[in-house]
């Protein structure tokens, strides 16, 4: 059959997996997509995108839970919803 996997392997591949990410390469990915470079502000650091701000941890690495409450929290902060 056209368009099928050609082993029930492929089938079973996961997506994509999440692993923890520095805090450098996500800031980097958000200015990427319009994000001004970080300001400092105590012990977080604050993006702005248009009129809203997104606070950043201050964690040198961030979590997969951690990674996966941000884009909620930056949809929050830029006011998107």
């Amino acid at each position: 059959m056209r368009g099928c996997p050609s082993s029930w392997k492929q089938l079973q591949r996961p997506m994509h997996s999440w692993r923890p990410c520095k805090r450098r390469d996500f800031i980097r990915k958000l200015m990427k997509i319009g994000f001004v470079s970080p300001e400092a502000g105590g012990s977080h650091s604050y993006m702005s995108c248009g009129a809203g701000t997104f606070t950043a941890p201050g964690n040198e690495e961030y979590s997969v839970p951690q990674l996966k409450a941000l884009p909620k929290e930056i949809e929050r902060g830029i006011n998107r919803k």
